[in-house]
């Protein structure tokens, strides 16, 4: 009378279980540790990597990296270009990220090229703001309007 297991009991199809085994199992990534250069540190140089780096301390040269997240303390003197760029310290340089997030403590001296710029209260930006076309914007404006000839 109270027996659901013949009425509830669910079919499985050898398909199902075929689909299952076919797929390999996805490896979990770690997610990697910041590089970091420690507040007291200067380093004299350029820096170049797909990567994470934390800035608290004095770098004399140009930054290219995946993200960079600048300290309060942390120094730059040189370009920078990154994917994301979060300041909160001192840069004194052009800057060029996709994403740009100035923090209450940040100061720049340089122009920045951007496609998002994000600005908190109380950061001190001295330089030019010019906004970068999002990947596969360009195409779209530049194929809706025809190019201009002149005869001479």
């Amino acid at each position: 009378m109270f027996d659901k297991s013949s009425k509830t009991t669910a079919q499985r199809r050898p398909d199902d279980d075929q689909a299952l085994r076919a797929q390999p199992p996805q490896p979990v990534a770690k997610p990697k540790p910041a590089s970091l250069i420690g507040p007291g540190l200067c380093v004299q140089g350029d820096i170049a990597g797909e990567a994470e780096v934390q800035i608290d301390g004095l770098v004399r040269g140009d930054i290219r990296v995946g993200k960079l997240s600048l300290g309060p303390q942390g120094r730059i003197e040189g370009s920078v270009v990154a994917v994301i760029a979060e300041i909160r310290g001192h840069v004194k340089g052009p800057m060029k990220a996709r994403q740009v997030r100035l923090y209450g403590t940040a100061h720049i001296e340089g122009d920045i090229a951007h496609e998002q710029l994000a600005m908190e209260t109380g950061a001190v930006f001295e330089g030019r703001s010019v906004r970068l076309a999002k990947a596969g914007e360009h195409e779209a404006s530049a194929g809706a309007t025809p190019a201009a000839s002149t005869a001479a």
